[in-house]
C-alpha cells in the first residue's frame, strides 16, 4: 500500500464507494413504471465500476508486476463502460422522444 498516499486511497475508496451509491440511487430511480430505461444506466456503470476495483486492487499490492494484467482488464472495462453507459443515455433519449409531452 505503499504505492499512494492516504489522501490519494480516500479518494480512490470514495470515488468506488460514490460510484456504487450512484448506481444504486439510479437503480431506484428506475423502478417507476415510465422510467424503466434507466435500469440500463445502471446496468451500463457496472463495468466503470469493475474498471475503478481494478485500479484499487493493484495499488492495493504495491503496482506488483505480477498484477499487470489488471492494467489492460482496467482498460477493457473502462473502454466497454464507456460505450455501454453512451448506449444507456442514447436508450433514454430514445425512450424520452418516444413519450408524449404534457
Amino acid at each position: 500500500m505503499h504505492s499512494l498516499s492516504l489522501p490519494t486511497w480516500v479518494i480512490h475508496v470514495s470515488s468506488v464507494v460514490e460510484w456504487i451509491t450512484a448506481i444504486g440511487l439510479i437503480w431506484v430511480y428506475g423502478d417507476q413504471p415510465d422510467r424503466r430505461q434507466w435500469k440500463s444506466l445502471s446496468w451500463g456503470m457496472l463495468p466503470a465500476l469493475i474498471s475503478a476495483m481494478c485500479a484499487c486492487v493493484w495499488h492495493f499490492f504495491d503496482n506488483a508486476p505480477s498484477l499487470e494484467w489488471l492494467v489492460v482488464v482496467q482498460a477493457a472495462t473502462t473502454f466497454i463502460g464507456n460505450s455501454t453507459m453512451a448506449l444507456a443515455g442514447w436508450w433514454i433519449w430514445k425512450q424520452g422522444q418516444q413519450e408524449p409531452i404534457l
